[in-house]
Parts: C-alpha cells; structure tokens; sequence
C-alpha cells in the first residue's frame, strides 16, 4: 500500500500562483509514476499532469501546457504540482495518485483507470 496526502490548495486570485505537494508513506516509493488529477463540480475527475519514476518524462493536459510544471523529489517521497497563471477554471479538487512506472512510460500516462493509489484531494478555489 501506498499512502498519498496532498497539501498546498486554497484560495487565490485569477494570476496567481499555487504549489500543491503530495506526500506518499507506506510501500516504496520507487517505481511509481505519479499523476495529477482534477475534478471540478459536476465535471468528471480529468487528467492533469504526471511524470516518471526518475523525473525524466514529464507529461501535460493541453489545457495546463506553459502554466504547470509537475515534479518530484524522490528522496523526499513527494511530488508537486507548480500552477501558474491560475484561472477560474481550475477550481476543482486536486488528486494525485500513482501508477506502474513502467506502464506510464511504455503505454499511457493519463489513464486514470490504470493508476493503483490515490489521495483524498486538495481543494483549489480560484477567484476571478
């Protein structure tokens, strides 16, 4: 088992910027792709960003693509999520999970299905 707790939304302005974390205890880390995911209200959870074991590959949604820079610090077991450029539309409760390294690096990384680990989500408010 793989624990993961996000931290770092809140509330802010259209512009502005926020950093979320996600911390993952329990099984090893390693091995592990992790990955961002949004829902906003009445909207079906959506692919946000995620990134590889080693930090290497790193992949997008087109509609966060120049304003999110998702990274990891594998010795600290965590994972962020830079957002800049925040709009009102990406109000929405902030997931991340994890999925097989191997099968996000080979197949796909932004299939929410594939992916083993999930947190209990952070919420990002953003105020026009």
């Amino acid at each position: 088992q793989v624990q993961l707790v996000e931290s770092g939304g809140g509330l802010v302005q259209a512009g502005g910027s926020l950093r979320l974390s996600c911390a993952a205890s329990g099984r090893t880390f390693s091995n592990y792709a992790m990955g961002w995911f949004r829902q906003a209200p009445g909207l079906e959870r959506e692919f946000v960003a995620a990134i590889s074991w080693r930090g290497g590959r790193t992949y997008y949604a087109d509609f966060v693509k120049g304003r999110f820079i998702v990274s990891r610090d594998n010795a600290k077991n965590t994972v962020y999520l830079q957002m800049n450029s925040l709009r009102p539309s990406d109000t929405a409760v902030y997931y991340c999970a994890a999925v097989s390294d191997y099968y996000c690096v080979n197949y796909r990384c932004n299939d929410q299905s594939k992916f083993d680990y999930w947190g209990q989500g952070t919420q990002v408010t953003v105020s026009s």
